[in-house]
């Protein structure tokens, strides 16, 4: 099917990249889409007085049920054609927020309306169909958090310097 492109400007919207350490597997959180059921990052128009970074993460309670620590800064941006009818899209670029889930709740605004799950940024890759999209996912590369029994052998060791 043919879409016709809306002749006004693009659209700027936010994204949450949400991501958590499984062990020692880094995982993203990918959603469906409303519409067609594809996999997606959350995402939506900014929210007014919010930052873009704050929208983003109300964006990820809205579509996912996520609780997190959102960045100040984006990680990038993708670009892909909204639909909003039967032949009309809208250009939008997104600019993705990483956030580091801390909770991801069960009960959310659209529980009933997406699936939600977690996979390898590789794996994410290959699910999401924009191609910007598969790039910030396939470069994504948090740190790695401490290692916890190292971390506490080195602060309880009595012969360490201080």
């Amino acid at each position: 099917m043919r879409f016709v492109r809306n002749p006004g400007a693009v659209r700027v919207q936010c994204g949450a990249l949400c991501w958590r350490w499984q062990g020692n597997d880094l995982k993203v959180l990918l959603v469906t889409s409303r519409d067609t059921g594809r996999w997606i990052i959350p995402k939506g128009w900014p929210i007014p007085e919010m930052t873009a970074a704050a929208s983003a993460a109300a964006e990820a309670w809205e579509e996912a049920g996520v609780e997190g620590a959102v960045a100040d800064l984006p990680i990038g941006m993708f670009h892909y054609d909204k639909i909003i009818g039967p032949v009309q899209a809208i250009p939008c670029i997104v600019s993705v927020y990483p956030i580091l889930v801390s909770r991801l709740c069960n009960r959310f605004p659209e529980v009933l309306q997406r699936q939600r799950k977690w996979f390898s940024p590789d794996k994410a890759a290959k699910k999401v169909i924009e191609p910007g999209l598969c790039d910030i996912l396939r470069s994504f590369s948090p740190p790695r958090p401490p290692d916890k029994k190292a971390a506490a052998t080195l602060s309880t060791d009595p012969t360490a310097p201080s």
